[in-house]
């Protein structure tokens, strides 16, 4: 069907301007739709539509020398007006033009007062994104803004010049499901462009389809809780529900104002915004790469348990280091005999640099990628980055076929070349929780059906490890014992819920070190999964883990009793997008 619509929409409106190209007598008037909303997995409003008042002028009627004038009553820059229409030449003049979205009420009234005088001026009401849940999600809702003109090219058979488009995350992902269908009217104008009626009694008019309402699988209250640990800081926090794949959060810190997208964004916000040295545009969750520390210790385990290597009850020594061509010290000191369990609560650097040995470089870069590494996750807002995980062939380019062995120590407690990012490992520990198996990290769940108001899920492709579930049952354990027995991250440890995790410091060679933790909770039966970095901050278990804490305490205890019937409904407002200043 909207294949047949939007087929229909592109007919009578050719139709409609070939007549009005021959005997200028027709004029159409496009129905911008309302864009989808987006709600979260409560059916909390995250992103709605406001009314704003957007200028335009008729570059066909339009009068130039009211260039001054007009930059004065709306507050534009002097020559602004110029420099749009100018832009907008290649285009046809009987194509409204914007030059700006929000004026205020006052000169909306003088506009109405002096609109004899205002040949091709008007204005219409647009919708423009709202954000009532009080979170800011700039990274993973994205926004909207003007469409370029290489974007018009490619899609010239939907959009106009001033129309708006996503950009970024999933306003841009998902902008064929949300931007809707555009609706026309076709008026009938004199030869000076008056309106003297409809064209063939409105009988060709096609009505705009509103865009498809998504359900997010974001949680807004742990969200907001994730945003407030954050601030002043930078750094990332995913957290997704292992059986399913879902983003319950997803922070990257620093952020940005999304209002400031609302309106004809300046060129000043957008060069402020890009020449920020903390980069609050850079979406840290999916795109910034660092040695994930002792977090990666559990990958070696993993590995070495699945092939054979050591079983649960084999012991490594520990003497304070390990020598392999130079001593590499062990933290905390000596620990004697552990069993992995033990040495995953301990979180030796001794054992592991053993077990790397005896796995391989290969096998062990093979076991990452298993687990998720070394590739895109297949998120679906979009900006991602594969991070690294070396192996043989990666030093033989680098040193040649006699690469030193010793690198292998460092690779095993997550130092070195090894780099990922926040959500690969927020996907790791999840497929640690769920044994070995989830799906594709998502945060939409489906879109709200308009007839039935019933969420229809949308589908994502199921991740097997092929990694024995026995073996993960041992791992958790020793996650078990970091929280609750004698390992890092005891100050989390909770009453109500036990948690599993695994604390991380990654080296910085430009400052303090990064803080890493990754848990899920409750243990016995897990659905949360978690991923913190913290930039900058030093220790996993001081700066990271308490943010964890936070997070699984909001989502796992908070008031779920809200009537989702009476959220998923979003508010009505009357259809004036299209009107001109003269209907």
């Amino acid at each position: 069907m909207l294949v047949t619509r939007l087929f229909l929409m592109q007919i009578v409106q050719q139709e409609a301007y070939d007549e009005k190209s021959a005997d200028n007598s027709i004029k159409a008037i496009e129905q911008i739709p309302l864009r989808g909303i987006f709600l979260d997995r409560n059916g909390e409003v995250l992103v709605s539509n406001a009314p704003a008042y957007t200028l335009r002028v008729l570059p066909s009627d339009y009068d130039t020398s009211l260039n001054s004038i007009l930059e004065t009553v709306i507050d534009l820059q002097p020559g602004l007006i110029s420099k749009i229409l100018h832009t907008n030449r290649i285009y046809s003049k009987y194509i409204p033009v914007r030059i700006k979205r929000g004026i205020d009420f006052k000169a909306v009234a003088w506009l109405e007062e002096n609109s004899e005088y205002l040949p091709g001026v008007s204005y219409i009401v647009e919708m423009q994104r709202g954000y009532p849940a009080a979170i800011v999600g700039s990274h993973v809702f994205g926004y909207t803004k003007e469409i370029s003109p290489e974007q018009l090219k490619r899609e010239k058979d939907y959009y106009n010049p001033g129309d708006y488009v996503g950009h970024n995350g999933l306003e841009k992902q998902y902008e064929k499901f949300v931007r809707g269908i555009k609706g026309f009217n076709y008026i009938l104008v004199d030869s000076k462009r008056k309106e003297i009626g409809k064209y063939n009694d409105g009988l060709e008019d096609l009505s705009s389809t509103k865009g498809q309402d998504l359900m997010l699988s974001i949680d807004a209250d742990v969200q907001r809780i994730a945003e407030q640990e954050l601030k002043g800081k930078s750094g990332a926090v995913v957290a997704i529900e292992p059986k399913t794949g879902e983003i319950i959060a997803l922070v990257s810190a620093p952020d940005y104002d999304l209002n400031q997208f609302s309106y004809v964004t300046s060129k000043e916000f957008l060069q402020k915004l890009y020449a920020n040295p903390l980069r609050p545009s850079f979406n840290r969750a999916t795109m910034s790469v660092k040695p994930p520390g002792s977090t990666f210790k559990l990958m070696a385990a993993i590995a070495a348990l699945d092939l054979g290597v050591i079983t649960p009850t084999t012991t490594i020594y520990c003497g304070g280091g390990f020598t392999f061509g130079r001593f590499f010290k062990c933290h905390g000191g000596v620990h004697g005999s552990l069993t992995v369990i033990h040495a995953i609560e301990k979180s030796c650097n001794t054992f592991f640099y053993n077990l790397i040995y005896k796995i391989g470089l290969d096998r062990w870069a093979e076991y990452a990628k298993r687990l998720g590494f070394n590739g895109m996750t297949g998120i679906d807002i979009g900006e991602e980055v594969p991070g690294l995980i070396p192996n043989s062939k990666y030093y033989e380019k680098i040193y040649g076929p006699k690469w030193p062995r010793s690198i292998m120590a460092s690779l095993a407690i997550g130092q070195g070349e090894v780099s990922v990012t926040p959500l690969q490992l927020a996907k790791y520990v999840a497929l640690i929780a769920n044994n070995g198996n989830s799906f594709v990290p998502h945060v939409v769940k489906g879109y709200i059906d308009d007839k039935t108001n019933h969420l229809m899920p949308s589908t994502f492709k199921e991740i097997k490890t092929g990694i024995d579930p026995k073996v993960f049952d041992i791992v958790k354990e020793g996650m078990y014992l970091v929280v609750n027995g004698a390992g890092t991250a005891t100050r989390i440890r909770m009453k109500e819920v036990n948690i599993a995790g695994k604390t991380g410091t990654a080296q910085n060679p430009h400052g303090k070190d990064h803080a890493f933790f990754i848990g899920f909770a409750p243990y016995e039966d897990p659905k949360i999964a978690l991923a913190i970095v913290v930039e900058n901050a030093g220790f996993g278990a001081t700066w990271a883990a308490p943010i964890a804490q936070k997070m699984i305490q909001t989502y796992l205890f908070k008031d779920k009793t809200k009537k989702l019937e009476q959220r998923f409904t979003p508010e009505i407002k009357p259809n004036i997008i299209g009107a001109s200043l003269e209907n």
